[in-house]
């Protein structure tokens, strides 16, 4: 084979692996989703699992205090009870007889001492035997704390639990929300990625099947011909890899929204449509941070730790409980179902307990207690200087993408008019392949470039949302 039939063929190779690489590019099937950010977030927050397992913790929570509450009310029970004796106790008196023989005085005499002997020697020497063969009882308790300091403030504990796990809940929402706008603009970069590659491919291939074309009618060398077709060969991975990041995005973005994963969802708007507000948006933004979720937790914790103080104070206090009995008793010998007499019985009473010594253990604990509540505040203090320092660092950040996003449009208007002078200069033939081709890749640039800065953008002020604790949507269930 001579060297002017090989460069037709691996021409024509060349340009059947590019439609091969054409045909990979993804195309919405019919049933794809188009959804709104919104929609998303609002799909999200109703059918994430994990905000519906920190809402289900809520009431959990809500049924403990009830839990603790009840303490507070009498508690009533009926019982029973059955027994079967098997050996009776045996009863012994003194004076009248035992297993030492007479119990008549000594030094008695005449008929009367004689007579004591005798009925001294007719009782039983073994005892008497006491009891029934069997007993039952059946009644009531009930009782009730009158003064109990520690289980009142155990309320106050429980009720801070609950607002403890609210704020979680609302964690949950917050960091659901930061993930399904950055998953969202992901997808957005992503498409925008692949269709600036795609117009960058398309260039590159039509520059290749002109000098193809040219090369046929004898107008370009055989190096013209192969420099084009391994430009468009050079620019298929990146395509490869964009569509790959659609579906990986699509996938993502599927999972958050708790669909299949064979649901394909596509995006409403471009990254380019935020260019419009991000001015508004920025001016708006702030560093106020007590909104943020871990502060807030903070101090929730803190005032947990304050009511475990309190609780363990108010164990040196005294306690009194109320207690009362009703019961029914019964006891028969023989059949345990015949000859039963049943014999009420209740009672009232009042107990007291005054805590007075249990080794230094209640002092200990408030000290423990105490300790805690200042390691606390030195916890708070350092995590609000560091949010705060986070905060200014991100809308810094922030401030720089607005700046890069004017930056890249500018150098996307001057790219497109470079790029369409040295196109129409080669048209012409009044520049080279080179300096067209230049040209087209700083277009591509310009323009990746620009998509680059506005995702950035969009991510950096969700995330600065997230920190500030802000932005959860009215289309969220109310906490």
């Amino acid at each position: 084979m001579t060297t002017q039939s090989l460069y037709p063929t691996l021409a024509a190779g060349i340009l059947l692996f590019s439609a091969d690489a054409m045909a990979q590019v993804p195309s919405p099937p019919s049933d794809t989703l188009r959804l709104s950010l919104e929609k998303c977030i609002e799909i999200a927050l109703d059918e994430n699992p994990t905000v519906k397992v920190a809402d289900m913790e809520i009431t959990r929570l809500d049924y403990s205090k009830k839990e603790t509450l009840g303490q507070l009310l009498p508690t009533i029970s009926f019982g029973g009870t059955y027994s079967r004796t098997l050996e009776k106790q045996t009863m012994y008196m003194d004076g009248f007889g035992g297993s030492g023989g007479s119990s008549a005085t000594p030094g008695e005499s005449g008929a009367d001492g004689e007579e004591g002997a005798t009925r001294a020697s007719a009782r039983p020497a073994s005892g008497i035997k006491v009891g029934r063969d069997n007993s039952y009882s059946l009644g009531f308790s009930a009782s009730m704390p009158l003064i109990a300091p520690q289980l009142w403030k155990t309320l106050d504990l429980s009720e801070s639990r609950i607002m403890e796990s609210v704020e979680k809940s609302r964690q949950s929402r917050l960091q659901l929300i930061n993930q399904v706008k950055n998953a969202y603009y992901t997808l957005l970069l992503a498409e925008d990625t692949h269709r600036t590659v795609l117009e960058s491919y398309d260039m590159a291939k039509l520059t290749a099947d002109t000098y193809q074309k040219r090369y046929s009618l004898g107008a370009a060398s055989d190096y013209d011909v192969l420099r084009t077709q391994v430009a468009l060969q050079n620019v298929e991975p990146e395509l490869t890899q964009a569509v790959i990041a659609i579906r990986q995005a699509r996938l993502q973005l599927a999972i958050l929204l708790g669909f299949d994963t064979g649901i394909a969802i596509s995006p409403t708007q471009k990254l380019s449509d935020y260019e419009e507000t991000m001015y508004e948006r920025a001016l708006q933004l702030s560093t106020d941070i007590k909104d943020n979720s871990d502060m807030r937790l903070l101090d929730i914790q803190t005032r947990q730790l304050n009511d475990a103080l309190k609780i363990q104070k108010m164990s040196w206090f005294p306690t009194l409980a109320l207690s009362a009995n009703y019961n029914w008793t019964a006891m028969n010998n023989g059949s345990p179902f015949k000859n039963l007499r049943w014999t009420p019985y209740s009672m009232i009473g009042l107990t007291l307990s005054v805590p007075l010594f249990e080794g230094g253990q209640r002092y200990s604990r408030i000290k423990q207690a105490r300790i805690q509540v200042e390691e606390m505040k030195w916890q708070r203090d350092n995590l609000q200087r560091t949010i705060t320092m986070q905060a200014e660092v991100a809308l810094d950040n922030i401030n720089l993408n607005v700046k890069q996003i004017a930056s890249c449009a500018r150098s996307i208007e001057q790219a497109e008019r470079a790029h369409t002078i040295q196109k129409e200069s080669f048209d012409i033939g009044a520049t080279t392949y080179l300096d067209l081709r230049d040209s087209e890749l700083a277009l591509t640039r310009s323009r990746l470039a620009y998509y680059q800065s506005v995702y950035n953008y969009l991510t950096g002020c969700s995330d600065l949302e997230l920190l500030l604790g802000k932005d959860i949507p009215p289309t969220a269930k109310p906490l």
